[in-house]
């Protein structure tokens, strides 16, 4: 994902409630990512590896713990696509699974970013 998709993906789900961060990848590449905080302390990283396709490892104090398989035809996937198969995602089994329709949304989190993002934006969003 660029920068920008990355950023309004983690908008959207945090609008629905759920936990979520941008993600810069590890290996210097310049693709982003949605990092997921989920409740036991472990996160959901998805989307960082440059590939098309919408996948995801949860990890745990840096250690692989689970997966999300790569999502059959999620390299076509429109950003609402995107958000939605994030939002329907179970990650209590090693292999995460989706559920057939997404949890009802929680309350709103605040954006990330605060002042410096919208310095960077040029004070054109919120």
């Amino acid at each position: 994902m660029d920068e920008h998709k990355a950023r309004r993906v983690v908008d959207t789900l945090r609008e629905r409630g759920v936990p979520a961060h941008l993600e810069l990848a590890k290996a210097g590449l310049s693709a982003f990512g949605v990092r997921i905080a989920l409740p036991d302390g472990r996160s959901a990283v998805w989307d960082t590896d440059g590939t098309a396709g919408l996948e995801a490892q949860v990890m745990r104090d840096g250690m692989l713990v689970g997966y999300v398989p790569m999502i059959e035809g999620s390299d076509h996937f429109t950003e609402a696509q995107v958000v939605d198969a994030i939002a329907r995602t179970e990650y209590d089994r090693p292999v995460a699974r989706q559920r057939p329709v997404a949890p009802p949304p929680g309350p709103a989190l605040p954006y990330e970013g605060g002042f410096f993002r919208r310095f960077r934006s040029g004070f054109r969003t919120s």
